[in-house]
C-alpha cells in the first residue's frame, strides 16, 4: 500500500488532485482507513491514473474521461468523444491563427505610425431589425448644406413614426450607400444617403417613407466621438483594418448615433457626439 502523498508523487500529480478524482470516481483509492479515513493506493492503480492524464492532455474534459473509463463504452463512442475535441482543437488553432494575425497587423502599423492607431476596430454581429427610413440622394457633402438636410430627413422619419404612435427602440442611424472615402468631398460624389430610426415591429410605409428588415450582419465597427469632421478618418480605419485582416466589405457604411447632442455640434472640437460606425464584412 501506498501513502497518497507517496502516490501522488510518483504520479507527479498532486494530493489534491487525488482526492477530487476521488469525489469525481475517476479513481477510488483502494483502500480507505475506517478510522482515519486516510487514502491508501497500489502501485497497480498507476496505469489508471497514467491514462486518465493522458486524456486529459488531449484537453478532454473530466467528465468525458469519466465517460471513456467506462470498460463497456463502445468505439463508436470513443470515436465520437476524440471528434468532437478534435473539431474544438482545431477551431480554437484558427482562433489563435486569426488573432496572431491581428497582432502582425498591429505591429506593422505601429511601426509605421510610431504610436497606438486613433480608433480600435472590432467585429461583431448585429441582429436583424425593422427601420423606418428615408432615402435621398443631396447635392453636396458640404457641411452647411449636407447638415441640414441630413437633419430634416430625420425629422420626416420622426414625424411620421409619431403620427403612428411608434416609438423608436434604438438610436439613429444613417446608411451611406455607394460612398467614395476620399479627402476630397468633390470626388466623393454624390451623397446617397438613408436616414433611418428603428421599430419593433413594422408598420405601413408611405410614399415617403420605407419601412424594410436590416438582415442580421457581421459587421466591423469603431466608435468616434467628436465632431462630424473626423467621420471620414475613422471610416478609413475601419477599411484599412478589413483590407488588412482579409476582410472584404458587404454593405454601405452605417452611422449609428449613439449620443446626439443638437447644442454642440457646430463646435468643430465637441467631444459630445458619439457615433458607431458600421462597415457589413465577410471574411475573404
Amino acid at each position: 500500500m501506498l501513502k497518497i502523498g507517496e502516490f501522488a508523487w510518483l504520479g507527479q500529480v498532486t494530493v489534491e488532485t487525488l482526492r477530487h478524482y476521488d469525489r469525481l470516481g475517476l479513481l477510488k483509492p483502494d483502500h480507505l482507513d475506517p478510522f482515519t479515513d486516510y487514502r491508501y493506493y497500489t502501485l497497480g492503480q498507476l496505469p489508471q491514473l497514467n491514462r486518465i492524464l493522458a486524456l486529459k492532455d488531449l484537453g478532454l474534459s473530466l467528465e468525458d474521461i469519466a465517460r471513456m473509463l467506462d470498460n463497456n463504452i463502445e468505439a463508436d463512442t470513443i470515436r465520437h468523444i476524440l471528434l468532437a475535441q478534435q473539431a474544438e482543437l482545431t477551431r480554437q488553432v484558427q482562433a489563435s491563427q486569426q488573432r496572431l494575425a491581428r497582432v502582425e497587423v498591429r505591429l506593422k502599423q505601429i511601426d509605421q505610425e510610431g504610436k497606438m492607431p486613433e480608433y480600435e476596430v472590432l467585429l461583431k454581429a448585429v441582429e436583424a431589425q425593422w427601420i423606418a427610413s428615408v432615402r435621398q440622394t443631396l447635392s453636396s457633402w458640404e457641411q452647411e448644406d449636407f447638415g441640414p438636410t441630413v437633419s430634416g430627413m430625420f425629422a420626416q422619419v420622426g414625424e411620421y413614426l409619431n403620427r403612428q404612435d411608434i416609438k423608436p427602440v434604438g438610436p439613429g442611424m444613417a446608411l451611406y450607400h455607394a460612398d467614395r472615402l476620399v479627402e476630397n468631398s468633390s470626388q466623393r460624389g454624390e451623397p446617397d444617403i438613408e436616414t433611418a430610426l428603428p421599430t419593433a415591429r413594422p408598420v405601413p410605409d408611405s410614399d415617403l417613407i420605407t419601412i424594410r428588415q436590416m438582415p442580421k450582419t457581421q459587421v466591423a465597427y469603431a466608435v468616434h466621438r467628436g465632431s462630424f469632421t473626423g467621420l471620414l478618418a475613422a471610416k478609413q480605419a475601419i477599411v484599412a483594418w478589413v483590407e488588412a485582416n482579409g476582410y472584404q466589405c458587404t454593405g454601405p457604411f452605417c452611422e449609428v448615433y449613439l449620443h446626439f447632442d443638437d447644442d454642440h455640434q457646430a463646435n468643430q472640437d465637441s467631444p459630445y457626439h458619439v457615433i458607431e460606425i458600421q462597415l457589413p464584412v465577410t471574411k475573404a
